[in-house]
């Protein structure tokens, strides 16, 4: 963990989809301005189908590992982010510096039906997720800036 550079730390409950993307783009958008991490509460192991997706538009996570919170990370991050509803239940407490956002998202791993339909699902959490973290990075940049 590097001690200069801001935190933003995306959480879910197992690390193995919303959390892992998320981190993908980070550190695609983050241009060594932050530190990116990701965890869940528990370490479900990667998921196939988010590599897949996430390969599709040039970012390979295929490397990550699935990990749960810790703690050191979390209490020295810029933003902590859940992007499930069990992991912001779950989520350890966060010292009053560490902005804590909650983004709901679907959980594609959870997704039914043929594989193009829950391919679909996973692109379109993927997308949603691309937006969402190029958009906080954005807004980190702008917060650090003004300080």
């Amino acid at each position: 963990m590097a001690k200069n550079k801001p935190i933003i730390y995306f959480i879910c409950t197992g690390n193995s989809c919303r959390s892992q993307m998320a981190e993908g783009f980070g550190k695609k958008y983050a241009g060594g301005d932050f530190e990116i991490y990701s965890a869940g509460v528990e370490a479900h192991g990667l998921n196939k189908r988010a590599v897949e997706v996430m390969k599709e538009v040039g970012v390979d996570i295929s490397n990550h590992t699935s990990d749960i919170i810790d703690p050191e990370i979390l209490n020295n991050a810029l933003y902590a982010i859940t992007l499930c509803g069990d992991a912001e239940e779950r989520c350890p407490y966060t010292p009053p510096h560490v902005k804590r956002i909650h983004w709901p998202l679907q959980d594609p791993a959870k997704a039914k039906g043929t594989q193009e339909e829950i391919m679909a699902v996973f692109r379109k959490v993927r997308d949603q997720i691309d937006k969402l973290v190029y958009d906080i990075i954005e807004e980190a940049r702008q917060t650090l800036k003004e300080e």
